[in-house]
Formats: structure tokens, sequence, C-alpha cells
């Protein structure tokens, strides 16, 4: 069960000041009064974390995936009482919950197969040349090292698989990295059980109390407290821009500057191009409304844009998404918060010079709900107004008709830095698409075709970035294995006695790793 408690490594209290879940399907307060953690606390979490560190961060491939594995196993046994939190606490369905838990669990799991497997480490060996002439070659070893301490945030419109025990704890953990995650105060009671899962999994592991803690709180100085700790070393965050741009100017004015590894704003440009619509207009018309409207348009990676060449064949697409839309029932949203500001976004819409709206939703029943829209405009309002650039959380987007090709290509040239790109194609535009393409690269993390950028796999090759805004970092991903890569740093050996090495890096390769030996991969049997 959940009580409101702050969880420092091994031990709960309660204090500071309380506040409340809102269950954003009818507008109530929840009846469990949760504790705001102070900056004493995150003073105690941070020294409990780097007391555990060097314990932590040292721990053999086997006995660290065995943690990340046993987090998952807890996760599970928490049963139905997290999925109805859950319910409650974010208006999402079941059905949605059930899933988004299974990613959770899978991406732990997935973390402690790579992390058994070691290429991770990157230990690399350049032996001793004594006779090499002019001069010798020392010995050289290289290994990965995590960096540190980390603070995650909880994420509002993932409670599970971008929270708690989400992508960047599960990514830190592996990296061997301590964990403070400050909850998110939408979802406390969800994060809650979450945090009592791996409290349990550090005490069955033997680890280090300080391997974990949970920070909750509705107030932005909390947040501010955790990245300005000296003894944390590394950030991730998913949010709004303001939000993470605030995160990113602490963390730069500290004395010893840190990363932070925010996901930000992304509106995800879809291109009709003509071959497309001329195949499947109308079928690409009522799958996109389909994707924009998924989960109410809480999503990153939500289509809030749509670029296409203004011919005959994008009225069908159109004619196609405004039928599909007018019937598309408004779903509750995240918040009271995230539903006043889905408002606001999309009057200023409706009320810019030069845009029209194409087809709303149907009218809401119910408080917090999130009605539909789609507006059009032309590339050359498009980029004279920033305001149509601007990511409206939620289902919204922005159809542009473009008069050509080039129009289309430098459209996008003026797209700031987006977590996706989507070309709706056929083999009749692969001319258009080899133009498309390397334009799309500077701007974006990750390129699909014929599908939908809503759905983010967890796997080895995803990449869940981009550049700015849509990511702090656009040489990072928050989503697959390479997230590992944000909270490790290369630590390089020279002339140290073999048995004074990282195991990684001994002569005998006790771990059995694959090892790059002068340059030349060696793969153990």
């Amino acid at each position: 069960m959940f009580n409101g408690a702050i969880l420092i490594g091994a031990n709960e209290r309660q204090g500071g000041d309380p506040f409340y879940a809102i269950h954003p399907a009818t507008g109530e307060k929840g009846s469990v009064a949760f504790s705001s953690a102070m900056p004493a606390e995150v003073a105690e979490a941070a020294a409990l974390a780097d007391a555990a560190f060097d314990s932590f961060s040292t721990l053999t491939p086997d006995a660290r995936a065995t943690f990340l594995d046993t987090v998952a196993d807890n996760i599970i046994a928490i049963g139905d009482l997290l999925i109805e939190t859950a319910m409650a606490e974010s208006g999402l369905p079941r059905a949605r919950l059930e899933g988004e838990r299974g990613r959770t669990v899978g991406q732990l799991r997935l973390f402690a197969s790579y992390v058994r497997l070691g290429d991770w480490l990157d230990a690399t060996i350049d032996p001793a040349m004594p006779d090499r002439a002019p001069l010798p070659r020392a010995d050289l070893r290289r290994v990965n090292h995590s960096v540190g301490p980390v603070a995650v945030f909880g994420a509002s419109n993932f409670p599970l698989a971008f929270s708690v025990a989400g992508g960047d704890t599960a990514s830190a953990f592996a990296a061997g990295s301590p964990v403070i995650v400050k909850g998110h105060s939408a979802h406390p009671g969800t994060g809650e059980l979450v945090a009592r899962a791996i409290q349990a999994a550090v005490k069955a592991c033997g680890l280090h109390e300080g391997v974990f803690s949970y920070l909750p709180g509705a107030n932005r100085a909390l947040g501010g407290a955790l990245v300005a700790d000296p003894r944390v070393k590394a950030v991730g965050f998913t949010g709004s821009r303001g939000g993470g741009v605030a995160l990113m100017k602490i963390a730069a004015d500290r004395a010893e500057p840190i990363p932070v590894y925010a996901e930000m704003s992304s509106i995800n440009p879809v291109v009709l191009l003509p071959g497309a619509l001329a195949d499947r207009a109308a079928a690409m018309g009522t799958a996109f409304v389909g994707s924009l409207t998924m989960g109410s348009g809480q999503f990153c990676t939500n289509p809030g844009l749509v670029i296409a060449l203004d011919r005959p064949d994008l009225d069908t697409f159109v004619a196609a998404a405004a039928e599909a839309m007018s019937g598309a029932a408004p779903q509750v949203m995240l918040t009271p918060g995230i539903h006043e500001a889905y408002e606001k976004g999309v009057a200023a819409l409706e009320g810019a010079d030069g845009v029209t709206t194409i087809a709303r939703g149907t009218e809401a029943e119910g408080c917090n709900r999130g009605k539909a829209a789609f507006f059009a405009t032309d590339s050359a309002t498009f980029g004279a107004n920033p305001l149509l650039a601007e990511e409206v959380f939620g289902s919204s987007s922005v159809l542009i008709r473009c008069s050509s090709i080039e129009e289309v290509i430098a459209t996008i040239a003026g797209l700031e830095g987006q977590l996706t790109a989507t070309l709706q194609l056929t083999d009749a535009d692969s001319a258009d698409a080899a133009r498309l393409l390397p334009v799309l690269s500077r701007k974006v993390g990750r390129i699909l075709t014929n599908g939908w950028p809503t759905g983010v796999e967890v796997t080895h090759a995803m990449v869940h970035g981009g550049p700015f805004p849509s990511t702090a970092d656009g040489r990072s991903t928050s989503v697959g294995t390479l997230a590992m890569m944000r909270f490790l740093r290369p630590v390089c050996y020279q002339d140290v006695p073999d048995a004074l090495l990282p195991a990684a890096l001994q002569a005998s390769n006790p771990l059995g790793l694959n090892r790059r030996i002068d340059g030349k991969l060696v793969v153990t049997a």
C-alpha cells in the first residue's frame, strides 16, 4: 500500500507540506495526504547515494542484472492495486496502463540482459609495445564507468514507463548509478507503490540502501535543490520545454556543471508525398486521426504537423481526416493543468491569422477532456508565425499546404529539432524522399516511413531523442539500451598492475567479455 511517505534509502518518513492527487476524470481530490520532500531530505538522499556509489558501480554485471530483474518481479507482484491506482490518478484506461506496466517491466529485463552481455563496458586494450621506436608505448586499457548518482524526474504522461522505474531509472541502474527520483505530483500513489518495489529489491539483493531514494513533492524548489546538489552527477527529465530548460540552467550554473538529459518539445512532422496521396489519401486521413487522438494526444511523438503538396489528392486526405475527427470523443487528459494548457494552445491556433480550422472533435462530456483539433495554413504563414510551430500537448495538429517539393524541403529546414519525422510514400516518391532524407536526418532522431510516430519500441536500435528542443542533447536517447551511455564515462588505465585493474580489463578476462585488443574485436566463445 501507499501512505504518502518520503523514502530515503531504507527509511520512510512523513513531513513537509502535504499535497493530494487530483483524479482528472472527476476533478476530485484524493483522500491520501502525500508528504513533500524538503531540501534537507534532498541532501540526505544525495549523501546516501554518494555513499552507495562505489559498491554499486563496481558490482559484477550479473549482480546488477539480478537487481534489475528483481525490481521487475516486484512491480509485477504489486498486482492490480498498481493499475487501479494509476487509473484513478492519470485518467488513463486499464488496457493502456497494463500495456505500460508490461513495457516498464520489459525494459528493466532488457537492460538486465544487456548488462550481463557486458558490451556496454566497451573494454578496449592497447598492449604495451616496449620495443617500439623511437619511443615505447605504454600499456593502455579503457573501460566505461558510471558517472555517479543520477536524479530522475518522473513524467506526467507515462506514470509507469517514464516515471519512478521508467527508462531513465532503469538505464541509470544498469550503468551502475544510484538513483534519486523526484516523484511526479500528478500520480503520487502510483509512484510510491513502484518506489517501495525498488526499495524492497535493494534490500533483497543486499545492496547499500543509498542505491535508491524517492522524493515526492509538488514544488519546483525540490527539483531545483536536487539538480543543484553537488553529489548528483547527471539528470534524466521528461516534461515541458520550460521545465527542462530551467533544470539545464541550474545544472550549468553549478560549480561543477552536469548534463541534463531532458526530453522536452516535439511536433513530429509527417510528410505526405504525392504518390502516397494518390494511392491511399483517405486511408491515411483516417489513420492520422487515430494516431493524433490516441491517449488524448498526450504522447511526445504525437503527429502535431502535417506537410504536403497542395493538390486535389490532399483534399481527399483532409476530408477523411475531418470525418474521422468529427466523431472523435474527447478523452480525459492527465491533469487539470495539462487540459488548461491544451485549451489555451488550441485557442491560440484558432485565433491566428492565416489559419483555418479543418475539424474539431465532439463536445466534451465531463471535466478535463481534450477536444481534438486540426488546422490548416500555407508554408509562408507558417514560416512567418513561430506560434504555429510550438507544441500543443494534446490532440492538435496543423496541416501545411506547400506548392512544391522545394517548399516542403524549406519548411522542414526551418523547423526546430524533433524526436521523429514520418514519410508517407510509394515507390513513385523515391526521388523526392531521397531529397528529403538528408534534411530530415539533421532535424530528427528517428525517421519512419508509412507508419505513424506514436508508439516507441524498446529495443537496442531505438533512438528516442533528437536535436534541441526535442531533447537537451541530440546525441542521446532515453529509450533503448543506448540510453545507458548517458550515465557512463570512459576511464583509461595506463601501466596499471593486472591485479589492480577492473575485472573487465584483466588479462584473464574473468567476465568473459568481447574486447577490442589492439584495434581488433576479440569475441569470446
